[in-house]
């Protein structure tokens, strides 16, 4: 089941990146990559990956604030007239998609008060609290998985954020643009 949502994901993603790539309208790119981001974010939630998901998440919010403020500047369209059937069609599909994800995978939480390891007997967690002081020497389990057993992970989380909360005041700044006279 995992395997099949995943893949429909990947075909969404495929399509978004597509519509990006051929649409004249930037605002209209910037949204569907957007939409590809977010969907990248639930393929990681699904794999197993929520701190990941969490990463993606954030910087792919930031990179829209960004890329939309830089893109109404430039580039301000309005709609007139009536509005297309099939972008409506597909707007709705995509909510009812999304409400019917959201459902099923509200269906599959384990009752409130139940550890969520306890689903689980070959997770991660089990390891770090097993055998976190013997293999790491840190009485500290929860500093131990942050700096011993995923420090790579954490360093490059970290710098992500570092950078993209960097690139978001670089472009958002204001005194910077213009010189005082």
């Amino acid at each position: 089941m995992v395997e099949l949502l995943v893949g429909v994901f990947l075909l969404f993603m495929i399509i978004g990146a597509l519509i990006a790539l051929e649409t004249t309208d930037l605002l209209s790119a910037v949204i569907s990559m957007g939409a590809v981001g977010a969907a990248l974010s639930i393929c990681f939630l699904l794999v197993g990956a929520p701190d990941i998901a969490i990463t993606q998440m954030v910087v792919e919010v930031l990179s829209l604030v960004i890329l939309i403020r830089a893109t109404i500047r430039r580039d301000l369209t309005t709609i007139e007239g009536d509005r297309d059937f099939f972008g409506l069609m597909a707007t709705l599909a995509m909510i009812c998609g999304l409400l019917i994800f959201g459902f099923s995978a509200f269906l599959r939480l384990p009752p409130f008060g139940s550890p969520a390891m306890s689903q689980s007997f070959q997770a991660p967690a089990r390891q770090y609290l097993n055998c976190g002081l013997k293999e790491t020497g840190a009485a500290n389990i929860v500093a131990a998985v942050i700096l011993d057993y995923r420090g790579y992970d954490t360093l490059g989380e970290a710098t992500v954020l570092f950078t993209s909360i960097l690139g978001a005041l670089a472009i958002l700044r204001v005194y910077s643009r213009k010189k005082k006279q």
